[in-house]
């Protein structure tokens, strides 16, 4: 059985609520991060990640899935699908989520990004771009144990 969870993306640091095709013993949680430039005490610039109390047009953020098997059960076939929530535009997967897909047609069919295409302005078909990405979708291989899960990210920024 697959089971599927729909993500609103752009939710900050609040539990996400999930609607399933099955019950869940798998929960997620989203939690959204800013991408902040900070310059130390030495003087000394570097990027950090901050909970946002705003953002702004341009503005880079993390988002990050965690999740964790609550059953008593291994989970199996497990699927998180994440649409990209508007007003905002996906950059990339973040350093653990190599694995993810991606769709550029509402999530209707997944692939890898470099694979997947779109009609141009030109009404002819164009290689698709991380900002025409519209849903992310990582696919569990190996069933998550009782009592263990992890996280998964993406970047985006807002537009």
């Amino acid at each position: 059985m697959r089971i599927q969870y729909l993500i609103p993306a752009f939710v900050m640091a609040a539990p996400v609520a999930l609607m399933a095709q099955a019950a869940p013993s798998v929960s997620i949680a989203s939690k959204t991060q800013a991408v902040k430039d900070v310059v130390d005490a030495k003087g000394v610039k570097k990027r950090t990640l901050v909970d946002p109390t705003t953002v702004v047009p341009g503005q880079p953020l993390v988002i990050w899935l965690t999740y964790k098997n609550n059953g008593k059960q291994p989970a199996t076939n497990f699927v998180i699908n994440n649409p990209i929530s508007k007003g905002l535009d996906f950059t990339a997967f973040g350093d653990k989520s190599d694995w993810g897909i991606a769709s550029v047609d509402g999530g209707k069919t997944f692939g890898p990004l470099a694979t997947l295409k779109v009609m141009g302005a030109d009404k002819k078909p164009r290689a698709a771009t991380a900002a025409d990405v519209t849903n992310l979708r990582w696919t569990f291989t190996k069933p998550i144990a009782p009592g263990a899960g992890g996280t998964i990210s993406f970047y985006a920024v807002v537009e």
